[in-house]
């Protein structure tokens, strides 16, 4: 009894001495095989990371490896000295590098260009020409006024018409004509208004897409007017005042 006993614990204890090699003998070989290369330390991800994870608690998620230099990539993090504040923009997965440039601000984590829709609303998207939202200066988390007129309909005897109809609209996502997000978090942001702005300089006479929060009521009347009129936006702040003259046509304009 006792010599199978002591069989055994030999036999175990030969299996861990052998772990320990084989470990240490992997290990030796990658530093072998980078013995002639030119490497660079850089951050890998071990575990799994949820989008919006802030950096400083990345821990043991994240590791520095060494790999060589060829196959680094361009903007690939050494270091995570400034970068706590910064979330992850999307799910990092084992064998990765950390990247830079999917690490963002918090505020811009909500899709970039986007904010969250209140609930009971409803999101409904324009498609304007850059006159009509105050120049492309509009961003994710501003609020706008909506203007809509209407034309002459002749059957009715109904003049054109314009009314400045809502106020403090939120505007959950702005959009070039492609669909892209603006890169501009929320109104905060100082940089003249992401996407919608960064085109103005490119000489296209393109739309702009504005998502607009609002009831499903008003929904109705966005649409139509879209449909059957046109609609403009202001730029209408909180602080903004909410006057309105009424349903303004020709008659009542030099009044």
């Amino acid at each position: 009894m006792k010599s199978r006993l002591l069989g055994g614990i030999a036999a175990l204890v030969v299996a861990i001495i052998g772990t320990v090699m084989l470990v240490f003998y992997v290990q030796g070989a990658d530093k072998r095989a980078l013995a002639n290369t030119e490497t660079e330390d850089v951050f890998v991800i071990q575990k799994e990371i949820p989008a919006g994870t802030s950096a400083s608690e990345f821990g043991d998620a994240v590791r520095k490896k060494t790999v060589p230099k060829s196959a680094v990539a361009k903007d690939s993090v050494n270091s995570l000295t400034g970068l706590e504040s910064k979330v992850s923009s999307i799910e990092f997965m084992p064998g990765e590098q950390l990247l830079a440039s999917r690490l963002i601000d918090p505020e811009a984590l909500i899709g970039r260009g986007r904010v969250e829709v209140p609930s009971g609303l409803q999101e409904v998207t324009l498609k304007l020409p850059i006159e009509r939202v105050v120049g492309g200066k509009l961003i994710a988390g501003d609020t706008v006024g909506v203007m809509l007129s209407v034309k002459e309909h002749e059957k009715s005897n109904t003049p054109d018409q314009t009314q400045l109809t809502f106020h403090k609209v939120l505007v959950t996502a702005v959009q070039d004509a492609t669909g892209t997000i603006s890169d501009a978090g929320t109104s905060d942001d100082q940089n003249n208004g992401g996407a919608l702005n960064a085109n103005r300089s490119s000489g296209q006479n393109v739309g702009y897409l504005v998502t607009l929060a609002r009831s499903d009521v008003d929904v109705e009347k966005i649409v139509y007017a879209a449909e059957f009129g046109t609609i403009y936006l202001s730029k209408e702040p909180t602080a903004a005042s909410e006057g309105t003259s009424g349903i303004l046509d020709r008659g009542r304009l030099f009044k």
